[in-house]
Formats: C-alpha cells, structure tokens, sequence
C-alpha cells in the first residue's frame, strides 16, 4: 500500500516561488539531491517509500507535489532526531484543492489525493493554464 504526505510550504506564496527556492536548495555537495526536513519521523515508512509523494499546501490550496525517494533518521551536531526526506526535483502539478492550515505534516491516502493536472487541449497544441490562474479560478468557484 501506498500513503503520502501532505505539507504546508510555509512562506512561500506561489507554485514559482517553491521552485526557485528548491533549485536553490539543491544540495550540490551531495550530488544535486533534494531534501525537506521533519522533526519527526513517519512511522510509515515502507508506505510512503512504495510510491509515496510530498503534496504542498501553498496559500491554503494543496497544488504540487514530489515524489518521494528516501527517507532518513538522522541526528544533528546537537545531539537531536530529525528526518531528512529526500525528493524527486521533478513537480507534479495538481488539480488545485482547498486545505486548513496545519502544523508539522500529514498522512494523506492516495484515494483523498487531489488528482494530477491533466493538460488542456486547446486546438492543436498541448497547453496547461498556468498555476496561478487555476487556483483563481478555483477560488472563484470556476472549477
């Protein structure tokens, strides 16, 4: 079985703004990997590791997510426990979906995971309506 984690992306007011401060974040040290980090570890993990992704909660909507590709226990030079989880650099943009604010992280099961944005087709080519404007029109109840 699979489960996944739901996360607030405090601080960060737009889908853009997530990725440029995860390109920032790239760990280069370590071989271009990605990490968010937890104070607390899942207890779930051979869930979250079966297919499991990270969905972002950016401005009260879930809108993105990562998928997951490990997830460590690790101690800082303090002596403390936290979690390092790293993710797939690559965004999964979702059909946006209203979420209450939280503190830490949440389990969410696949099945009450928003689904993937599908592309629109309009006319010959493939095009997707840029992020913000989705979450605007889901705001105003247009979708």
């Amino acid at each position: 079985m699979t489960i996944n984690l739901l996360r607030m992306a405090v601080r960060i007011e737009s889908v853009a703004d997530l990725k440029k401060i995860q390109s920032q974040r790239m760990n280069v040290d370590d071989k271009n990997k990605l990490y968010t980090f937890t104070r607390n570890v899942p207890k779930r993990l051979n869930e979250l590791l079966n297919g499991g992704s990270v969905y972002w909660v950016i401005r009260r909507l879930i809108r993105i997510r990562q998928e997951i590709v490990d997830v460590r226990s690790l101690v800082n030079d303090e002596g403390k426990k936290y979690c390092r989880i790293q993710l797939n650099p690559n965004h999964i943009d979702l059909e946006p979906r209203e979420q209450r604010p939280f503190q830490g992280w949440r389990y969410l099961k696949p099945e009450d995971a928003p689904r993937d944005l599908k592309k629109i087709s309009l006319g010959k080519k493939q095009n997707v309506l840029p992020q913000e404007m989705l979450a605007e029109l889901k705001e105003l109840g247009l979708l």
